[in-house]
Order: C-alpha cells, then structure tokens, then sequence
C-alpha cells in the first residue's frame, strides 16, 4: 500500500502548519546535536553542568546561545526531542500495521543496481556517508531540510528560498552524476 504523493503533500503540509501554528516551526537536526550530547555527558559526566546563572557546557558548542543546547541536554524531555523521537517511532508503528517491510522491499532497487551493482554494504555505505554529510552541512548552515526549507519556506523566510534553490542546485547535478545508467 502506498500514498498518493498528492495527499501525501497535503497532509505534510497540514502537519507543518499546525506544528507552527500550535508549537513551533519544525527543525530535526540540532536534535543530532542533543542527542550526542546526552551520550557525550554519560561517558564524559560534568560536560553539562547546572549553576545559579543556569546550564552550561565545557563543549562551546553546547554552551553557545547563553547555554541553550547544554539546557536541552540536561533535560531532553523538550518537545523538539521528543517530536524526532516520535517519528522514528511513527515509521514503526506505520510499517507494522501495513504488514511489515515486504521481502521484495529490502532487495537492492535496479536504479541503484544498474548503477553500483548488487552489495548491500556498499549501498549501506553510501547511505551513511551521505546521511552523515548532509547531516555535518545542516549544521554548518544553522539547521536542516526540514527547518530551512520546510519550515522556512512556509513562514516565506527568504533563507528558506535560497537553501531550497541551493539543494536542488546540488541534488540535482549530483543525482545525474551518480546514476548515470537507467534500470
């Protein structure tokens, strides 16, 4: 079963909109950031700190905005947190009530196939180095797909515009370079 990519669309939007309208805009990839931070505060204990003036970090990262990454690592519980864990979680639940991943959905798709033959590690591999540097670009550029452009685009922010144009400037050349042959 799948989704109409219209309806789809629709309902993405409906949910962006009400999270602006009710919370906040969405961004997901500072909660990377959070994330490592809570691991980085178990092994390393004392690299999130709580004083009277309030939370800060060793890390100037963490520290940087008046303490507030090393706030949210202290208490992760925020709605920013738990929204990224909600839909790791949601794409579970949505998998198990279809029925789970079909056998024919875990094979190697023929674009890639065609492309960079048939290991599952090397497309495991790629996905992880591109995973990995979209991810180290989003936070380079002060936030993700889902913030800037998403988000961004949706409150008309000019910066949401120029990453969009920016994305698809790069996706785009890179996607002809990569997969050159058809399936």
């Amino acid at each position: 079963m799948s989704l109409n990519w219209k309806a789809g669309g629709l309902m993405l939007g409906l949910v962006f909109f009400l999270a602006v309208l009710l919370v906040k805009p969405i961004g997901v990839s500072t909660q990377f950031v959070i994330l490592d931070g809570i691991i980085a505060d178990a092994v390393f204990p004392g690299l999130v700190t709580e004083t009277a003036e309030g939370t800060t970090s060793t890390n100037a990262y963490l520290a940087k905005s008046d303490g507030k990454y090393a706030k949210a690592v202290a208490s992760p519980l925020n709605y920013s947190f738990v929204f990224v864990l909600a839909m790791a979680l949601g794409g579970l639940v949505s998998a198990k009530l279809r029925g789970g991943i079909p056998q024919a959905e875990r094979t190697i798709p023929a674009l890639w196939r065609a492309n960079f033959g048939g290991c599952r590690m090397k497309r495991y591999a790629a996905a992880f180095l591109g995973g990995f540097i979209v991810l180290y670009g989003a936070r380079l550029a002060g936030g993700c797909t889902s913030g800037h452009m998403m988000s961004g685009m949706m409150q008309t922010a000019l910066s949401g515009y120029i990453f969009a144009a920016g994305a698809f400037a790069a996706a785009i050349p890179v996607s002809l370079l990569l997969f050159k042959k058809e399936a």
